[in-house]
């Protein structure tokens, strides 16, 4: 999953994972070249017809998580981004009225390379994996080859699930694989330098070291009593399809969802065949370089190996949009894709995160492996939606101030910038707040008194200021994160609380 500077090229740093899964804290603000429109409203671009228009309007409108009361609209262009978050190439897709309204590609496939990113290059779509996975495993219920509520354990061959006290009265089940609640181990993977040995699934399930870098994959909490998010769960689920249609993984995803749904572009081969890998973008580290490589290998191919492109994601998405309406079932059925969009657990669908209501409701997915980071979303009402992938272990903010531009160009309910207020606070209450927080082992925030500035740096990050809502609230303009300090009976600062979206990470102060 996601690493920052720690990352070395041709070798991994495990010890960071939980933190890495949801950072992408403090680009340089100086470092970007911004225009201004007026002090009017952010979220709308400027109207005007045409296709064309359309484009120009989003490539030219990117938009920051979070704009200041008073203060004019920021407004930036794609290749100004590219530039500034050391990312070589994104692609975009966008789907209106149920259908793909246009795709392109920016940029390169590698830095400093001459391959212009197109249409049709191939992104490593990592944890977008998992859903397109989902769908497959959905096929075989409707076809009786599997049941949603039954013991996995039924049907697994080549291994199983192993009991222990907290399987005694609750069992690992396909549903609770694809909502994430089966209680496994794991969150994700960190996949494998090209050339390394590769683990088998059983090794990786078993987590035997060498030649798997993973953990074993076992329940360590009551399977159905709480939300946890478990690449682990996706691996199970990987044998589980294996062993009930005694077919290789890639070969069952190609024949059951990639071919019917005219994903041309796409594989879940582990490792991407010579004869595919000249379609590929590279995938480059915090630094801008290129990973040794080119990329990383993942045999975990249900929760993180598709390659795939935006347009053939968007595919995906369309046809979930349909199904739910009876317009195409190519795949599942009406009554199928329906539970699919059901909630199981929190916000968690059958291998999708359902978001908003009404005319926001909404399936989303995010994708992080190593030098790669992707968003696919698709609303249920109005047939609208975005798939976004970029090259970079950076892309992350990069691709939402993509989909922000998108969702301002076209008039989506979601995905605009956060008003904020900054209020006017005594810099002397910073010293009290300055020091290091330990957000996960090794992985420490720093917060710092810089003159009147509060400033924030994470490892391998630049140093961003922090704004103040109140003298402990504080949030930043070029990511979307807000930081609560939090003090003890006696009024000293003893943890931040730091809110990225909709999650929320406790850091220790240490000193």
């Amino acid at each position: 999953m996601r690493r920052t500077g720690l990352l070395q090229q041709g070798g991994v740093l495990s010890f960071l994972l939980v933190a890495l899964l949801a950072w992408g804290l403090n680009p340089a603000s100086s470092a970007a070249k911004f225009s201004r429109e007026g002090s009017g409203e952010p979220l709308r671009q400027q109207p005007g017809s045409g296709l064309r228009q359309k484009i120009e309007r989003v490539e030219n409108g990117l938009l920051p998580p979070a704009v200041v009361k008073g203060e004019p609209a920021v407004r930036m262009t794609i290749a100004e981004r590219l530039q500034f978050y050391k990312t070589p190439g994104i692609s975009v897709a966008v789907i209106n009225d149920g259908r793909i309204e246009w795709a392109r590609g920016y940029g390169f496939t590698e830095v400093g390379g001459r391959d212009p990113v197109t249409t049709e290059t191939m992104f490593q779509a990592a944890s977008i994996s998992k859903p397109v996975t989902a769908m497959a495993a959905l096929r075989l219920v409707e076809q009786n080859k599997l049941g949603l509520d039954e013991d996995v354990n039924k049907k697994l061959v080549s291994w199983k699930v192993i009991d222990n006290e907290f399987t005694k009265e609750q069992k690992v089940t396909l549903r609770r694989l694809l909502s994430h609640s089966a209680g496994l181990t794991v969150p994700g993977f960190l996949g494998y330098p090209e050339g390394d040995q590769l683990p088998t699934i059983r090794q990786i399930l078993e987590g035997q070291k060498p030649p798997a870098n993973s953990p074993p994959i076992q329940v360590d909490v009551v399977p159905g009593s709480r939300w946890r998010y478990a690449g682990g769960g996706y691996v199970v689920l990987q044998q589980l399809l294996m062993d009930v249609t005694a077919t290789p993984f890639e070969q069952f995803m190609q024949k059951t969802v990639l071919k019917k749904l005219g994903m041309t572009h796409s594989t879940f081969q582990q490792p991407l065949p010579p004869a595919l890998s000249g379609r590929a973008a590279a995938g480059h580290l915090p630094d801008g370089k290129m990973i040794k490589g080119k990329w990383f290998v993942y045999p975990e191919q249900a929760p993180a190996g598709l390659w795939s492109t935006p347009t053939d994601l968007a595919r995906f998405a369309i046809e979930i949009q349909k199904s739910k309406l009876g317009k195409s079932n190519r795949i599942l059925t009406r009554i199928m894709t329906k539970q699919m969009l059901t909630s199981q657990i929190e916000n968690s669908g059958l291998g999708l995160f359902l978001e908003g209501q009404g005319n926001s409701a909404r399936f989303t997915f995010g994708g992080s492996n190593v030098g790669y980071k992707a968003y696919l979303v698709g609303y249920l009402g109005t047939g609208q939606g975005a798939v976004i992938m970029s090259n970079s272990e950076n892309g992350t903010q990069l691709v939402m101030e993509v989909l922000r531009s998108i969702a301002a160009e076209y008039g989506w309910p979601d995905y605009h910038p956060k008003e904020r207020i900054i209020v006017k606070v005594d810099p002397v209450v910073y010293d009290a707040l300055a020091g290091q927080y330990e957000i996960a082992p090794g992985f420490i925030l720093t917060v710092a008194r810089e003159g009147e500035k509060l400033i924030s740096q994470a490892p391998g990050q630049a140093k961003s200021e922090m704004f103040p809502e109140s003298e402990t609230t504080f949030f930043l303009k070029d990511a979307d994160a807000q930081f609560t300090f939090v003090k003890d009976e006696a009024g000293k600062v003893i943890q931040v609380n730091i809110r990225r979206g909709a999650r929320e990470f406790k850091a220790r102060k240490i000193n």
